[in-house]
C-alpha cells in the first residue's frame, strides 16, 4: 500500500486510489456530526449556484454552508458544529457547500473511491482503508481551499499525517500537537470579533479524536453526490 499526502485542490485533482478529502476546520468534522445527529443523506455541493438552485427545487431541505467561514445568505446553517448541536436531523437532507471540503470532492476526478476525513473518525478511516488494501491511498489536506489559494493549514496535515501514521503502524503523538493549534490556524476560534462565523466551541468539537467509530463514503447518484455512512 502506498500512501501519499497532498495538498488542496490541485491535489485533490491528482489523487488516485482510495482518497480522503481532509477538513477538520470544519466541513468533514460538522458531516460527521450531522451523520451522527441522523441526517437521512448528505449532499456536498462545490458552487454556490447549484446549491441555490437546489433550493429552489428542494426547500424542504437543509441548507448549511459557508464562503470564507461567513454563512450563506437564505441557508439554515453556517458550517458549524455547535450551531447545529443537539438537532435531530432525522429524515432530513442536507445540502452543505464550503469553501474547501466540499471543493475537494469535485475535484478528486481521478479517485477510485472517496471518503471524508476529520480526527472524529481518523481511526475508523483507517481501519476501513486497511480492510480494503488498495493499492494506492491519497491524504488530501485541504487546507485554506477557494480561501486561500491552496494553502495548507496545520489542521488538516496533522490529521493527514495521523491517519498515515495510523496506516503504517508508526503512531505519532497528538495532544500537544492539537494544543498548538490554539495558535496557529485555529486561532480564528478565539478571536472575539470572528466569534460569530468561527464560535470557539466549534474548535474544541473538531479536535475531538477517535470519538466515531464510522466512515463518510462519497458516491455519485443522479448526478450529485452524496455522503454516506459506512460503519
Amino acid at each position: 500500500m502506498i500512501v501519499q499526502i497532498v495538498q488542496g485542490i490541485e491535489g485533490a485533482k491528482q489523487a488516485k486510489g482510495v482518497t480522503v478529502i481532509i477538513d477538520v476546520f470544519r466541513a468533514f468534522s460538522l458531516e460527521v456530526f450531522l451523520t451522527n445527529q441522523n441526517a437521512e443523506k448528505i449532499l456536498p455541493v462545490s458552487s454556490l449556484e447549484a446549491a441555490y438552485e437546489l433550493k429552489k427545487e428542494h426547500p424542504e431541505y437543509v441548507y448549511i454552508g459557508e464562503r470564507n467561514g461567513i454563512p450563506l445568505s437564505g441557508f439554515d446553517y453556517g458550517n458549524s458544529p455547535s450551531q447545529v448541536e443537539g438537532i435531530d436531523f432525522s429524515g432530513k437532507t442536507i445540502v452543505h457547500t464550503t469553501s474547501a471540503g466540499t471543493q475537494g470532492i469535485i475535484s478528486a476526478e481521478k479517485a477510485e473511491e472517496i471518503l471524508t476525513g476529520s480526527l472524529l473518525n481518523a481511526k475508523a478511516i483507517a481501519s476501513y482503508i486497511q480492510k480494503k488494501n488498495p493499492e494506492y491511498v491519497t491524504l488530501v489536506a485541504m487546507g485554506l481551499g477557494l480561501a486561500g489559494n491552496g494553502e495548507p493549514t496545520e489542521e488538516d496535515t496533522l490529521c493527514a499525517e495521523y491517519i498515515q501514521s495510523l496506516l503504517e503502524k508508526n503512531p505519532i503523538e497528538l495532544r500537544s500537537r492539537i494544543e498548538d493549534l490554539k495558535n496557529t490556524s485555529g486561532k480564528k476560534f478565539f478571536d472575539p470579533q470572528q466569534s460569530t462565523s468561527f464560535p470557539t466551541k466549534d474548535f474544541f468539537m473538531c479536535t475531538q479524536v477517535d470519538i466515531f467509530n464510522f466512515v463518510l463514503k462519497v458516491e455519485k447518484e443522479n448526478n450529485l453526490f452524496v455522503s454516506k455512512k459506512v460503519d
